[in-house]
C-alpha cells in the first residue's frame, strides 16, 4: 500500500504546475486549499455513508478518491506521506498502532 499510495502522490505532484483546462488535478490546485479541503471532507462523508449503508464497494470506491483528494491536499501543504508514516510510527511507539493518542480534556485546548 505505501508503494502505491507514493506513486499516487507522485503522479500527483508532476501535474502540479499542469494548465487547469487539461487536467482535473491542476484544477483542484488552482482552486486552492479550501477547495480541496472541501473535497476530502466530501469524500470522508461518502465513505462514512456507504460504510452505514454496509456497501463495501461503495466504501471501497470512495475510500480510493478520498486518498487521492488528500494526496492533493498534502502537496498543496508540503506534506510528503511519509511524514503521515512517521507519525503512525511515532504513535505506535506510545499507545500500539490502533490507538490514537488521547485528546486532551476539553478545558486545555
Amino acid at each position: 500500500m505505501t508503494d502505491d499510495l507514493i506513486r499516487l502522490y507522485d503522479a500527483i505532484l508532476d501535474r502540479q504546475g499542469m494548465d487547469p483546462a487539461e487536467s482535473k488535478t491542476a484544477r483542484l490546485f488552482a482552486a486552492g486549499p479550501k477547495k480541496i479541503a472541501k473535497k476530502v471532507g466530501e469524500e470522508a462523508v461518502e465513505v462514512a455513508l456507504d460504510a452505514m449503508n454496509e456497501d463495501r464497494q461503495g466504501v471501497v470506491n470512495e475510500s480510493a478518491d478520498l486518498l487521492y483528494n488528500l494526496s492533493v491536499l498534502w502537496v498543496t501543504l508540503n506534506i510528503h506521506p511519509d511524514d503521515v508514516f512517521a507519525e503512525i510510527r511515532r504513535r505506535e511507539a506510545l499507545y500500539g498502532i490502533a490507538e490514537k493518542l488521547p485528546k486532551p480534556p476539553a478545558g486545555a485546548r
